[in-house]
């Protein structure tokens, strides 16, 4: 549960595509609707969801790289969903993203110290060039890479180097938030761990708040503190990650615990198997967006759009027939 002034409160965030009245004739893609959450200080919250559930679009919403249609999106305590450039370019500082794929946020011409450096000069960090490279050359040991490394390009880097150098770029404006949109799934699986723990370590020793992107949830079960599921662009559920885990409520949040990996002697129960595929979101099913999938839909899930019960203890569900008792209970 977050505390009463969170860092971060999303309250209501819509973000369609298309549309509009050059394409009247084609419906917009509606990728996020009617989305609300917090995060608190020093909080770190998964938010996770099959490719297209729009887990990615609220990410830039939140960073201002797309602008919402509606909702509100505070930050500690301003509005700054519809600020102006020059009103919304402190919070920038403040607000970082680390970006799914190290090979292509990285600009080519750049070596790895200037990337670091840069967002430092935009803001005014550091008194001069040489104070600055000090800056970078601490960041890039934080990260666990060396201070020489400053001068290399980032073709001369792996995969998991240039992520490395990617969080030490968001790091280098010291922000109060970092948002990791899909972090690792670009990276080699022996790999994937030890990025996650450095954004475990990192997170501690900077005392930040951190919203963390995946679509897998093994990603951000031992990082996070609470995890925010979504179908569809809405969300379905929202735990405290032990709790979630522990208990899965919503029949998607059971069905992405089922799909994770399994090791031989796993007493999980038998694997719950989603039937078709992911709806359009040009066209999404009425009532509960998630019932042509579900295991246990009623007739009367076309016809309600399930809201997003407040079940206690930092628990939140939409279903209309899950009662929040026990995973599958009816009411």
């Amino acid at each position: 549960m977050t505390a009463a002034n969170p860092l971060l409160a999303v309250t209501g965030l819509r973000k369609w595509f298309g549309g509009g009245s050059f394409a009247r004739r084609k419906p917009p893609v509606r990728a996020v609707t009617d989305v609300s959450f917090e995060v608190g200080r020093g909080e770190v919250v998964g938010l996770v969801g099959e490719s297209g559930s729009g887990k990615t679009t609220v990410a830039q919403c939140i960073l201002r790289l797309y602008e919402p249609d509606a909702g509100e999106i505070r930050f500690d305590g301003i509005d700054i969903s519809h600020l102006g450039p020059k009103a919304l370019q402190p919070y920038r500082r403040r607000l970082q993203m680390v970006f799914q794929d190290p090979y292509s946020s990285l600009n080519p011409k750049l070596t790895a110290g200037a990337s670091i450096a840069e967002p430092m000069e935009i803001h005014g960090i550091g008194a001069s060039a040489a104070e600055r490279r000090a800056l970078v050359g601490e960041l890039l040991g934080q990260v666990g890479l060396r201070p020489e490394h400053a001068d290399r390009y980032p073709h001369e880097f792996s995969g998991g180097q240039r992520q490395r150098i990617g969080i030490a770029r968001a790091l280098a404006v010291r922000p109060d938030l970092v948002v990791a949109d899909e972090p690792v799934s670009a990276l080699d699986v022996s790999v994937q761990a030890q990025i996650i723990e450095l954004l475990e370590r990192l997170r501690r020793e900077f005392h930040l708040s951190m919203l963390m992107v995946a679509h897998d949830l093994a990603v951000v079960r031992y990082v996070s503190d609470r995890v925010i599921v979504m179908y569809l662009g809405t969300i379905v559920e929202i735990g405290r990650a032990d709790d979630l885990y522990a208990r899965p409520l919503h029949p998607y949040t059971r069905a992405l615990l089922s799909a994770a990996p399994r090791l031989h002697g796993d007493k999980r129960a038998a694997r719950e198997v989603l039937r078709g595929e992911l709806p359009s979101p040009i066209n999404p099913p009425s009532g509960c967006v998630f019932r042509t999938r579900c295991p246990i839909a009623e007739q009367r899930c076309a016809e309600i759009v399930p809201p997003l019960r407040d079940l206690g203890e930092g628990r939140k569900l939409a279903c209309v027939v899950v009662d929040g008792s026990l995973p599958g209970d009816t009411p």
